[in-house]
């Protein structure tokens, strides 16, 4: 396997620098499961736990509203690693 095989299996961080896409030591993330963004891992490392609680929208092209538009993720119940799919919003 070549480094861009490599590259291609290693996951991707949802924001991060496109040089660097992969997950750093020492953070905390969060596994996004089902909708437009599934695969990829959110860096929760700063977050609060109420932050965590209260899930996110995060800005995507991919989802059902197009260019301007959120996919909804709330953290799993007993399994704060991983955010599922809600929906999708304006």
């Amino acid at each position: 396997m070549d480094r861009d095989d490599e590259q291609l299996l290693r996951p991707r961080v949802y924001g991060a620098d496109h040089d660097h896409p992969g997950p750093l030591p020492n953070r905390r993330y969060a596994e996004l499961v089902g909708g437009p963004l599934d695969g990829l891992l959110l860096d929760i490392t700063e977050w609060t736990q109420a932050e965590v609680d209260a899930g996110v929208a995060l800005a995507t092209e991919l989802g059902q509203f197009g260019a301007g538009g959120r996919a909804m993720y709330d953290p799993r119940p007993g399994d704060p690693a991983r955010f599922d799919w809600t929906g999708d919003t304006p």
